[in-house]
């Protein structure tokens, strides 16, 4: 038992520290400057070694950090690296357009938050599958093959998060951030810093979110005027018009495959 619990603590251990080296990369490092230094290659995950050497990227003086500390830092990023995740992919922009989408049709609880944020996740998994695809080829077969180290792959998953980031965001969002920063000009797309990518990425999607929400609000909100002027001329002022108009927004919305044509319009939006 004693043997089988060690490779699995290795495992868990090793996966805790491409967490963290993740995490500091991303708001540390510089895309242009990562390719100054060419790391020692790793042994293959869980192997000899591997999590001393691991652990001595984390610690930065060569020394592995104690099991206690190793354990706090993987308990600390369970609680930063999702909503991280979250902001770096599609999800912010499509978990609002959704959400905007339940209140047009005046249903406050109908789809409930948890189906809302599945749609979400399993459309964003849709949508990000190019940049799954190329960080499964790039960085982790390869460093589960033991050909490249931990740090590279690190690097390569960055790249690849990082181009799909660059393409969804406005040049006035990242000129905005990048005086904020006081950075000089940048020669081209793969020498902006997370640092300013990240801001002004989450900042576009929520622009686009809303252009994409006032867009569909507005239709529904037409039935609405329509609805509460007709009442007010029947003097049936008592009579709540929601409770008249949500049959027929619900009836236009089914009439026109609204489910579809929300989802096909969300993952089209994203450029490529």
């Amino acid at each position: 038992m004693l043997a089988e619990a060690r490779p699995r603590r290795s495992t868990l251990l090793v996966l805790a520290a491409l967490a963290v080296a993740l995490f500091a990369a991303l708001f540390w490092a510089h895309p242009a400057l990562a390719q100054a230094a060419a790391p020692a290659p790793l042994p293959a995950p869980g192997g000899p070694g591997a999590l001393d050497r691991a652990m001595s990227t984390i610690s930065g003086d060569g020394r592995p950090l104690s099991l206690s500390l190793q354990i706090l830092v993987l308990m600390s990023l369970l609680t930063v690296l999702p909503s991280l995740v979250l902001m770096m992919t599609s999800f912010t922009r499509i978990i609002i357009v959704l959400s905007i989408l339940r209140q047009a049709l005046g249903l406050q609880q109908t789809p409930p938050n948890q189906v809302l944020v599945g749609l979400a996740l399993f459309l964003s998994l849709f949508v990000m599958r190019p940049v799954i695809a190329e960080i499964n080829t790039a960085a982790y077969t390869p460093y589960g093959a033991g050909q490249i180290s931990i740090e590279e792959a690190i690097k390569r998953s960055g790249t690849a998060l990082h181009g799909f980031m660059v393409k969804q965001t406005r040049q006035t969002d990242l000129k905005l951030f990048a005086d904020l920063a006081q950075s000089p000009p940048f020669a081209k797309p793969a020498d902006i810093p997370f640092s300013i990518l990240l801001p002004s990425f989450v900042t576009s999607e929520l622009k686009t979110a809303f252009q994409i929400g006032f867009l569909i609000f507005l239709p529904f909100l037409i039935i609405d005027l329509v609805v509460a002027s007709t009442l007010m001329a029947l003097g049936m002022m008592m009579l709540s018009p929601s409770i008249v108009s949500m049959p027929f927004k619900l009836l236009l919305f089914v009439m026109v495959d609204g489910w579809a044509l929300t989802m096909g319009s969300l993952a089209g939006s994203f450029v490529t």
